[in-house]
């Protein structure tokens, strides 16, 4: 539609249209031009420039241009308008052709999977749908730390009061028992010694008894996270653990020395980043021992040798963010051939009413906690409104999955989120589930519409909102995607609900004169909801 407005002001004599607006008012048009900026080439008041562009514009696809002040506001035909959005639903959103690899999610074998790591899974997961729907062969990743001292913490927990225990592949179960390991190593200089002793053999691999072991409680404690990984709609392509990049990681940082892009400082090999202003980075330890910033050298690496990518994007917490400015300098300085299309992309922490997690202390809200809390809130609100359904539990699980992810979602990734699970779950209000409801509304409409012939005969003010509201779904799209931002298809989804609310409270659909055009806007708006759910993965339902 814009581009129709393009070619209005361009018969007009107006060459740089790059000044078009579309207004928050939309009773000052669907789009303005304002002319003060050729006031000075063209000597004029600009109230006067606007006039004159207004009478020289004839055009049936308007219903009227107008020049108020210096501005020339344009109002799109309505007829015109809602046949042009109704037409271009679910076309042409795959305009790329480029290979991302999204690395998100990484949670760390042997502890525990808590609600942050719900905020970046949900964040990554969103973004790669994002790159997938505009065109985008999407590469999903997961890096999980496999090793160093949380592991042999957690060895040295197990074989000292639990080995009497079968292995499980739970998520609680492994966090539990590292959390007992923290609480009895607090203070205890003899069992940090045995933490240390243990640490240095999975370091070396000398002991095959415990190189067993850790490898068997790697595996569960990664399967673990499988049913996690469902309930959110996430599936990886690839899964890469520290273990698998360290000696590649040794080897290259090694190799920077010889370079003379790393050196050697009291035995450590660093990268001296201090006139960059990123200060030292270590990548080996005086003892040899690589540490995970030479790891991430080597993963960089390893992605581009995989799967020869065109932009990388990392999403992590944002205690990592000096780090990976660290990383991407050096792959700078290294001359690594994709180091200008290395992004990182933080996100803040999500704190509770009562406070911050803490993964060491236990305070930390584990993901299947919140699970089962917010599930039941789900089911409570449905036997409330419908009785005991046949499919509770499904539809249950469904909108605790949405109201959890549209809250993680819909904040700026910078915000620290104060998560309130009985807000979260509301029904009314800018919530998971009120956009949830809003389409299973539109569901339920289209369920009893017969078969119509669109005709429009008149386009009302709730109506032209609410076509204007769909049409933008191209542009949030692209905003998104620009920005690497799903917060822009989470606060647009609920301004469409909203809208898409009061056009429902205002205009009859079945049984209406407007009948077949009021049921093509109801699949419109439809169509355009569930592809945002489906970007923000949440799940969908049809019945609330």
């Amino acid at each position: 539609m814009k581009e129709v407005v393009v070619k209005a002001l361009n018969s007009a004599g107006v060459r740089n249209t790059d000044l078009i607006e579309v207004p928050k008012d939309i009773s000052k048009g669907d789009y303005s031009f304002p002319c003060f900026s050729l006031a000075k080439e063209m000597k004029k008041n600009p109230a006067l420039i606007a006039k004159d562009i207004s009478s020289k514009i004839k055009s049936e696809e308007f219903e009227k241009v107008e020049a108020v002040g210096g501005y020339v506001n344009f109002f799109i035909d309505r007829k015109y308008f809602a046949e042009r959005v109704i037409s271009g639903i679910g076309r042409g959103y795959k305009r790329n052709t480029d290979r991302v690899i999204v690395e998100y999610s990484q949670p760390n074998t042997h502890k525990a999977f808590h609600v942050g790591h719900v905020r970046g899974t949900s964040f990554g997961e969103s973004l790669a749908r994002i790159f997938e729907f505009t065109g985008s062969r999407v590469i999903r990743a997961n890096y999980s730390g496999d090793t160093g001292k949380h592991v042999a913490k957690w060895l040295w927990c197990y074989n000292k009061f639990h080995a009497k225990e079968r292995l499980k592949k739970e998520e609680k179960w492994f966090a539990d028992i590292y959390v007992e390991a923290v609480q009895k190593l607090e203070g205890n200089d003899e069992y940090e010694k045995e933490v240390e002793e243990i640490n240095r053999k999975l370091d070396s691999g000398d002991d095959k008894v415990l190189n067993a072991l850790w490898k068997k409680t790697r595996d569960l404690s990664a399967a673990a996270w499988k049913e996690i990984y469902e309930d959110l709609g996430v599936k990886f392509d690839v899964q890469y653990f520290e273990s698998g990049v360290e000696k590649e990681g040794k080897e290259m940082a090694k190799e920077l020395v010889r370079k003379k892009i790393a050196e050697i400082s009291q035995g450590a090999t660093i990268m001296n980043l201090e006139k960059e202003g990123l200060g030292i980075w270590v990548l080996l330890r005086k003892d040899g021992t690589v540490l995970y910033s030479a790891k991430d050298i080597a993963l960089a690496k390893k992605k581009f040798e995989d799967y020869k990518f065109d932009k990388s994007v990392i999403v992590t917490d944002s205690a990592q963010n000096l780090h990976f400015r660290q990383l991407i300098k050096t792959l700078e300085l290294m001359k690594f051939d994709r180091w200008k299309d290395y992004n990182h992309l933080s996100y803040n922490q999500v704190r509770f009413p009562w406070g911050k997690m803490s993964s060491r202390t236990g305070e930390n809200v584990l993901y299947s906690d919140l699970r089962e809390e917010i599930f039941g809130y789900a089911k409570d609100e449905i036997v409330k409104r419908e009785g005991r359904v046949k499919d509770l539990d499904k539809r249950a699980l469904a909108i605790a999955i949405g109201a959890v992810k549209y809250w993680v979602l819909k904040q700026d990734k910078n915000k620290v989120i104060i998560f309130d699970p009985r807000k979260a779950i509301q029904f009314e209000g800018d919530t998971g589930p009120y956009i949830l409801y809003s389409y299973a509304r539109s569901k339920s409409i289209l369920s009893k519409a017969g078969k119509n012939k669109l005709v429009i005969d008149s386009v009302s003010d709730v109506e032209r909102k609410l076509l204007i509201e769909i049409s933008r779904f191209n542009e949030i799209v692209d905003n998104a995607r620009n920005n690497m931002d799903p917060s822009v298809v989470a606060n647009y989804s609920y301004e469409l609900a909203r809208v898409f609310s009061e056009f429902y409270h205002d205009s009859q659909v079945i049984g209406s004169e407007e009948e077949g055009f009021r049921v093509e806007l109801v699949r419109a708006f439809s169509v355009v909801m569930e592809d945002c759910l489906n970007l923000l993965g949440i799940p969908i339902v049809s019945r609330m």
